[in-house]
């Protein structure tokens, strides 16, 4: 083993060990008692719910993480990634094929070794707490559309990228930085009206008071809609949600089809003003634009990286090449990524208090979102007392306490 091997280690086993850490305290700060906060919504065999969930979830989580780690090291330490590149290499393929046969065959192996997993997950604990809805047929489509679609778009990707940097010399990098980043942004256009409906059915919400209510909000806050989307959620779970996505003309607001039933005409109108609020406050571009810088950073130094033959020699691979690199180089980002994670969280989290606070402005009612976010909170039920490492590192919005204390705060210090 070499300093990069050891600096690998280490680092794929302090990024195990906090999460490890995080998930055992979270389970520790359950607290026993229902919060004051949420009496009016949840009771407390509802409460003894989220918290066995809560349990059960994190357990899991533990067991898949494990088991990920053990075989990512057993086939590294075994000599994997270089038998497998000298299997491919037998192949007697172009560097580019070899590259997109190399991560297929490894992204297809990752995959099935997880499927027993997602299966687990889906059919036994979403179902055990009542909220499978997904049928053995959905769940074997969505697997083969998610690998259609990823052999149709990360395919040729990939392959620009592996291109770039084996043909183009040290601005390779920039190359890919500004392919990734545009089809970053052109997926931002084409998802919500080509791809998400793969998965799910979108209907314009039907005539009634709830669409005349949205839509002559949105008029009031100057929020350029002409329809408001329903999303077959029940066909796969029994959560509630919502959400926007897309721009210019493809700009959709969709709500649950759950959430519809679940929530009064008032509370949803503040859950969509809450959505409203991060268009409206450039939250969406901001995060966008994060991403794109992001991006060109990871594409810098993977540049520098695979001019670097420890890197290489720590995996025990003998031959160089773009494509072990680049996985290599992941492997070694990654517990990096979980530190910015932290600080990106943190991020997200005030975008969310400020989408709550503008919810609340444009439509001066804090009880209707009060109750709408309890509501979904019970609905899914969420973990009201997380310990604030877990927030720290998995949380990219607020808890629901911690959110309901801030809105009353405001309403309790705004001037008269």
């Amino acid at each position: 083993m070499n300093t990069y091997a050891i600096i690998i280690l280490g680092a794929l086993l302090v990024e195990y060990g906090l999460n490890l850490v995080s998930d055992l305290l979270n389970i520790r700060h359950l607290q026993p008692a229902l919060p004051e906060e949420v009496r009016d919504t949840f009771d407390e065999e509802e409460y003894e719910r989220t918290q066995a969930y809560t349990r059960a979830r994190t357990r899991f989580g533990l067991l898949s993480s494990t088991f990920a780690l053990a075989v990512l090291l057993a086939f590294w330490f075994a000599g994997g990634f270089e038998w497998l590149d000298t299997l491919v290499r037998g192949w007697e393929l172009g560097p580019i094929v070899r590259g997109l046969c190399y991560i297929g065959l490894l992204v297809l192996g990752r995959g099935l070794l997880s499927l027993p997993f997602s299966a687990y997950s889906t059919f036994v604990i979403e179902e055990r707490f009542g909220f499978n809805e997904t049928t053995p047929k959905t769940f074997v489509l969505d697997r083969l559309k998610s690998v259609a679609l990823g052999v149709a778009i990360g395919g040729p990707l990939l392959a620009a990228i592996l291109w770039f940097f084996q043909s183009t010399g040290p601005y390779g990098w920039v190359y890919a930085w500004v392919v990734v980043s545009a089809v970053m942004l052109l997926l931002q256009f084409f998802a919500p009206r080509y791809l998400m409906p793969l998965f799910n059915d979108f209907e314009p919400l039907e005539e009634g008071e709830l669409r005349e209510a949205i839509l002559s909000y949105a008029g009031q806050v100057e929020f350029p809609v002409n329809e408001v989307y329903v999303m077959d959620g029940s066909r796969r779970s029994n959560k509630a949600n919502a959400f926007f996505t897309g721009f210019g003309s493809n700009r959709r607001i969709v709500l649950f089809d759950t959430l519809v039933e679940q929530l009064s005409v008032d509370e949803l109108l503040s859950v969509v003003a809450h959505e409203m609020g991060h268009y409206k406050l450039h939250h969406i571009p901001q995060r966008i634009a994060i991403s794109v810088v992001q991006t060109g950073v990871l594409f810098l130094l993977l540049s520098v990286f695979l001019q670097v033959d420890g890197l290489f020699q720590a995996f025990y691979v003998d031959q160089p090449a773009v494509y072990t690199g680049l996985l290599f180089f992941g492997l070694l980002y990654s517990p990096v990524e979980l530190l910015l994670s932290i600080p990106l969280n943190a991020w997200s989290r005030r975008h969310e208090f400020q989408a709550d606070r503008f919810a609340v402005d444009t439509t001066g009612r804090t009880e209707t979102l009060v109750s709408g976010l309890k509501r979904l909170a019970e609905a899914n039920l969420s973990n009201l007392t997380p310990h604030p490492l877990t927030v720290a590192l998995d949380y990219s919005h607020p808890p629901l306490l911690d959110r309901i204390d801030a809105l009353h705060s405001r309403t309790t210090t705004k001037p008269a």
